[in-house]
């Protein structure tokens, strides 16, 4: 921890002339840019995951067809096939889970760590939404910057919201079993849990998962972007 925290206050040192006393919450977001850009390419090879799930939902879908009366049966068929055409269940998950620690650093660091005594603008890095509902009210200079950090997540989650809702509905029934079904309904509200993250960590982590689920929102919309389609030249005849 203590090298990621020297890396922090290198980060905040570069950016004080330009950002002064909120230098260290820029420094926040820089890092954690770092942290995604390093786990890109196991985002990369999600993306290709998500895809090929959606491209075996027809096969996956008749799989139910055939097994649909032995439960069993039909998760060992799906698993043989996803083995067979190499997708792994569990690319999705990698990102998040590598992303934990970078998490756990923030709010350690600024729950009354060394760098505890650094501002968001009004708002200490440290401190948390209740202690800003404390100290002037929802509208008073901190409770606005978590105000605007909540319309920023709110936006964000609907955004994911709605293009989740779309992947799941082209996995359709590739969806297996009832614990499938049932992740299909509720994945898709799972964005709005930022916003009662953000609410209950210190303001440094909030910052961090901010700023990563901005970044996650423009990276799927790359990663799962329409394949272009040029209009086909023909031969001109003369």
């Amino acid at each position: 921890m203590s090298v990621f925290a020297s890396l922090v206050e290198q980060l905040a040192g570069l950016l004080q002339p330009l950002f002064h006393g909120s230098a260290t919450a820029a420094a926040i977001v820089v890092f954690t840019m770092l942290v995604r850009l390093a786990v890109h390419p196991l985002s990369r090879a999600a993306a290709r995951g998500q895809k090929a799930r959606t491209r075996l939902a027809p096969r996956v879908a008749e799989l139910r067809k055939k097994h649909g009366k032995d439960p069993e049966r039909l998760q060992r068929a799906v698993l043989e096939l996803h083995a067979e055409e190499k997708v792994s269940p569990l690319a999705g998950c990698l990102p998040s889970l590598l992303q934990a620690p970078a998490f756990l650093l923030m709010y350690h660091l600024f729950s009354g760590g060394s760098l505890s005594g650094h501002t968001l603008l009004a708002a200490p890095l440290g401190g948390r939404w209740t202690g800003a509902l404390a100290d002037g009210g929802p509208f008073g200079d901190a409770g606005l910057v978590y105000l605007a950090l909540f319309a920023i997540v709110a936006a964000l989650a609907t955004y994911t919201y709605r293009r989740t809702r779309g992947q799941m509905a082209e996995l359709g029934e590739g969806m297996a079993g009832g614990l499938g079904e049932g992740l299909g309904r509720v994945m898709p509200l799972l964005s709005f849990a930022t916003l009662i993250t953000v609410a209950v960590v210190p303001l440094a982590a909030a910052l961090y998962v901010v700023t990563s689920t901005a970044w996650t929102a423009a990276e799927r919309a790359y990663l799962y972007r329409e394949p272009s389609r040029e209009p086909s030249r023909e031969p001109s005849t003369v």
